[in-house]
């Protein structure tokens, strides 16, 4: 990876200090053939001391010329993707032409050839800072500016943009001025794009992905656009502003790092998003959240940017509290909240309780690498809760005023958290600094423990946060169902004076889950839990519960093992998918795999097994259960021993799983891979697949299985490819998730004390983006003992350690360590 220098918050003061930017004209060349594009960039503005100096971010592959009010300056001056800029004019006008390189691992310019049909396809991905691979800029968040963009492209292709575009000549697209934006906000996407046009409130809308993908957009186009159509609607409804760009496309990119891109008026969104596969409700629910997530951010993040990058949360945590809020309220996917309690949250509270945490708003932000650390569950789903916590406590239409005033106030501008609160604390006459000072600048999750009829209120930091929630008392019927009683309103101080409250045959804290919390019941309540969690009648609740449970072995306070027997007791007549699917996930991938000695993994996957057999079972002729029947079969499938092969091979030959789902090319990679693991499938089975199905996903199936093969070449083949090869993150994601399989823990032994010799250099030399991959996927977890944790915390020890990298090791040492504790406390 080229050198490069971050980006420090006090360089960003000083040179906004400096200059007032007003438009850059970006014209970019697509037709230089598939290593390299043209890019030239002529920037106007103003200087507040003449005769200072600044500089400039541009990082290309050849830098071929730049000029400064008229004057030609040295190309050479270019150091680690800075270009110094002296002798500055009150006005000036900059001109940088350069040849920028495609990337592989989707920062910048990211180029894609389709296995399909051998086409090309380019997206860029501006963010954070990578904006400079792109096109020559300031690029901080608060020096915006009206962009106007041109392209040449190959005349086959379309292009889309920030704002509406028009074809001049074949090949040649230029694109209408956009108001002030930011530089990471600027997208281009194009190549020969199949699109879907429609026209929703008076603004053109648009959808866009790959021609291969023609069919499967046109299948969901109707739902996409419906969703669209509901969020704008929504947002029209509480926002005095209007949507304030010209046009609102969203393409369906490939190889996309993340869920979404929220470019004003281009939004960009991973392709896994157009379905090929058969899927359950939930991920599209999934997908109807990512869509008004990225739409909030119209006003939030883009219409309204963050000074700098200590105010993230302004615009995730919004994002995602106004996605779950509008996705539950105005479309069909009304259980969006049981989503996030499910999935989501976890996802913050795991990231709010790692020694990598680190306030929703932290106090300082140093500079663009440690900003890039917390695109985090903090930063989003912990943000998203603490904001629900808010609008509980002031009320929705209070929230909604001040959110209006700060959106007017700062419209085509920057603001910081301060901004943010002063309005609210003006619409609502409430001490929301006071409220911020607890929930946003502090790290740590809250408990709630119920003894004695008392909820005790503690924190692991010794900072409490104030709580607006409900507590529910459960009974039994004469049936012997449980029962709602009733459920009272609880409000928590922050003095740790805690509460007494009534006590019933189950009393559960936060049982709407208002509050971000962790739940400690009272031995009567978890004595119900542990006979009757199934019988709980709402799925809120329940999602409490599991989630409660989950927590505790995660904390070393309830054995593996009796997870595993809440899941055998209650799982199998679970209704609700969401629920399903994590507590599956979870009880997989860290229970089985991680958390229990490796001579209890298979009876444990014999029982995980055997809960989804019995799913299979209650759904066999239902339609309504599809989702509960495509998470039992991935189950079945992914919990199958040596003995149940000739099983799966079955349903391979047949196309079929019996009482169905058809096995879709997902569906077929995954059993696949199943069989590579077991050694029951090898080479002739995978290229067969492959060329049955010649697309992108199937590359990645194949290099998942190949992966997966219980051979020492194999292993090794993969081990090159991905810690010294060039794979894009995609194939690297699919390659480790393929490697580390705990039933060949004897096989990897070598593997995983190279991993921690070979992690930095790799990571050193692909960048944050593949950084990422290796300690997320690419982290030997299974291999859940103290020599490992010593391994880990040698690497550590390595002062070279890029920071995308460090992060992730501190975060997967900390759940490796939960594990060592988990399999001490399954081998009492």
């Amino acid at each position: 990876m080229a050198d490069v220098t971050v980006l420090t918050h006090a360089e960003a003061v000083e040179r906004h200090r400096l200059l007032d930017v007003r438009t850059v004209h970006l014209d970019l060349d697509l037709t230089r053939g598939r290593e390299v594009f043209g890019s030239t960039t002529v920037i106007r503005f103003g200087c507040t001391a003449p005769g200072a100096g600044t500089f400039l971010d541009v990082k290309p592959s050849r830098l071929r010329r730049v000029v400064l009010n008229g004057r030609e300056l040295d190309g050479d001056a270019l150091r680690a993707g800075r270009f110094p800029l002296t002798g500055l004019a009150a006005e000036n006008e900059l001109t940088v032409e350069a040849d920028m390189a495609y990337s592989r691992t989707g920062e910048g310019m990211h180029r894609f050839t389709d296995p399909a049909d051998g086409e090309d396809y380019v997206y860029t991905q501006s963010f954070l800072d990578d904006g400079p691979r792109v096109f020559a800029c300031f690029d901080q968040p608060d020096l915006k500016a009206r962009y106007t963009v041109s392209v040449t492209a190959p005349r086959p292709w379309t292009v889309v943009g920030n704002s509406t575009g028009h074809q001049l000549a074949p090949g040649r697209w230029e694109f209408a001025p956009t108001p002030a934006i930011s530089s990471y906000l600027v997208a281009v996407v194009a190549g020969p794009l199949h699109s879907v046009r429609a026209e929703h409130d008076g603004i053109p809308l648009g959808l866009h992905c790959r021609r291969s993908l023609a069919a499967d957009l046109d299948a969901e186009a109707a739902e996409l656009l419906e969703t669209t159509r509901q969020g704008f609607d929504h947002y029209h409804r509480v926002f005095r502003r209007r949507f304030a760009f010209d046009s609102y496309d969203q393409c369906f990119v490939p190889e996309f790092n993340i869920g979404a891109m929220e470019n004003p008026g281009c939004v960009t969104l991973r392709e896994d998003y157009v379905f090929r596969s058969a899927v359950p409700d939930t991920k599209r629910e999934e997908r109807a959240m990512v869509v008004v997530h990225e739409m909030a951010h119209m006003w939030f993040g883009d219409l309204v940017t963050m000074k700098w990058w200590d105010d993230l949360w302004l615009n995730e945590s919004f994002a995602e509290y106004m996605a779950h809020h509008v996705t539950a309220a105005s479309t069909r996917f009304t259980g969006a909240w049981t989503g996030f309690a499910a999935g989501r949250k976890t996802w913050g509270y795991d990231a709010d309780q790692r020694p990598s945490a680190h306030p929703v708003a932290p106090a300082t932000v140093d500079d663009t690498a440690q900003a890039l650390q917390n695109f985090d569950g903090i930063s989003y789903a912990k943000g998203a809760a603490a904001l629900r916590q808010l609008v509980a406590w002031l009320g929705e239409e209070a929230f909604l005023a001040g959110v209006n005033d700060h959106l007017d106030a700062h419209a085509f501008g920057n603001a910081t958290l301060d901004d943010l609160l002063r309005a609210l604390t003006a619409t609502s006459g409430r001490d929301v600094h006071g409220w911020a000072d607890r929930w946003l600048r502090t790290t740590g999750v809250d408990t709630l423990r119920l003894t004695d009829g008392r909820i005790e209120h503690t924190s692991a930091d010794g900072v409490l946060r104030p709580h607006r929630l409900t507590v529910g008392h459960y009974r039994r019927t004469s049936e012997g169902a449980l029962e709602l009683a009733d459920r009272v309103p609880l409000d928590l101080a922050a003095d740790g004076a805690g509460a007494r409250v009534d006590t019933a045959e189950l009393t559960l804290p936060n049982d709407t889950d208002l509050g971000f919390v962790k739940v400690r019941l009272d031995p009567g309540s978890w004595r119900t839990v542990r006979t009757s969690l199934g019988a709980v009648p709402e799925e809120l609740a329940r999602a409490v519960l599991w989630n409660a449970a989950r927590d505790q072995v995660r904390d070393g306070e309830l054995a593996p093992g009796a997870y595993l027997d809440l899941v055998a007791a209650h799982l199998p007549g679970e209704t609700s998918v969401h629920l399903a699917d994590t507590v599956l996930s979870f009880a997989r991938e860290f229970v089985a795999d991680c958390a229990l000695p490796p001579a209890g993994r298979p009876a444990a996957l014999a029982a995980l097994a055997g809960v989804c057999r019995t799913l299979l079972r209650r759904t066999e002729g239902e339609p309504d259960r599809t989702g509960l029947r495509l998470v039992a079969v991935r189950g079945v499938i992914g919990a199958a021993d040596a003995g149940q092969a000739a099983e799966l091979r079955d349903w391979l030959a047949a196309g079929t799983v019996p009482g169905g789902p058809v096995l879709d090319p997902d569906l077929r990679w995954h059993l696949l891979l199943r069989l590579c693991v077991l050694g029951a499938a090898g080479e002739p089975e995978i290229a067969a697949e492959l060329a049955a199905d010649p697309s992108d996903t199937s590359e990645e199936g194949a290099a998942r299985c190949r992966a997966a093969l219980p051979d020492p070449a194999a292993k090794e083949a993969a081990w090159q490819a991905l810690f010294h090869g060039e794979l894009s993150t995609y194939l690297a994601d699919a390659t480790a998730r393929g490697l580390w399989q705990p039933e060949q823990a004897e096989l990897l032994d070598g593997l995983t004390a190279r991993y921690f010799e070979e992690l930095g250099p790799a990571a050193a030399r692909r960048g944050p983006a593949l950084a990422r991959v290796l300690t997320a996927v690419g982290f030997p977890l299974f291999a859940a003992t103290e020599r490992t944790v010593r391994a880990a915390e040698a690497c550590l020890a390595d002062p070279d350690l890029i920071v995308a990298a460090r992060r992730g090791l501190v975060d997967q040492l900390d759940t490796l360590r939960r594990a060592v504790r988990a399999r001490a406390l399954a081998g009492r």
